[in-house]
């Protein structure tokens, strides 16, 4: 199967695209797309993968779905487009940023910067009907993304995995935490930050890993 993917992604992940379940995913994807309105935009599906190839990945922040409102889904987990106000969670993310590294809150929400650092923005389902919150769930991304996280925990080394509410820490179980750092914390939702996502100090951590592991830690 052609997937328009970063080519990194494309060779790691070669033993997916040809899988029944995807090749279904791809056909229901495709539908949808063509009969509804969905996020992100089609060249954004994969834009976490193009924007970190998989060599170059040093952490794994892990959402569940795209943001379904007009304008925001980028294709990056927690992101949002340029302009876009901050929704509550990416608004708590910067203030946990800001306690724990300094960082100012930043201008804009897109977090392709992080990206372009190392920093894996991976939704476990990669699209969603327009307004309808967790409508592509259950046709196969999720099987998709375990197999990322799969490849990522088993072929490279000193990785930090940054996992935030039960879903997330559920979905990423199975990573080798003798080999990988592992964070997890309640999810930066209004529900829950303040049950200990706040003051989780999961940027500096990361960063301190990542140093003595002998990466460039990420400006956040």
């Amino acid at each position: 199967m052609n997937v328009r993917i970063e080519e990194s992604w494309l060779r790691e992940l070669a033993d997916v695209w040809n899988k029944d379940y995807f090749v279904r995913l791809t056909d229901f994807v495709r539908e949808q797309y063509r009969t509804h309105q969905v996020f992100p935009p089609g060249r954004q599906i994969f834009a976490a993968f193009d924007t970190t190839p998989f060599n170059e990945v040093k952490v794994v922040i892990l959402g569940q779905d795209p943001y379904h409102d007009v304008g925001q889904a980028n294709g990056l987990c927690f992101s949002v487009n340029e302009g876009i106000p901050f929704p509550p969670s990416l608004q708590n993310i910067f203030k946990e940023v800001h306690d724990d590294t300094g960082a100012p809150i930043p201008q804009n929400g897109d977090l392709t910067r992080w990206a372009r650092q190392g920093v894996l923005l991976l939704n476990a389902t990669l699209t969603v009907q327009a307004h309808r919150a967790g409508s592509h769930q259950n046709q196969g991304w999720e099987q998709f993304t375990d197999e990322v996280i799969s490849h990522l925990a088993n072929h490279r080394n000193n990785l930090v995995f940054i996992l935030w509410g039960s879903y997330a820490i559920r979905k990423g179980s199975f990573i080798d935490r003798t080999r990988h750092l592992v964070l997890t914390s309640p999810h930066p939702s209004p529900l829950s930050a303040y049950r200990g996502f706040f003051g989780n100090h999961h940027f500096s951590l990361a960063n301190d890993y990542l140093t003595r592991h002998g990466k460039t830690p990420i400006i956040w």
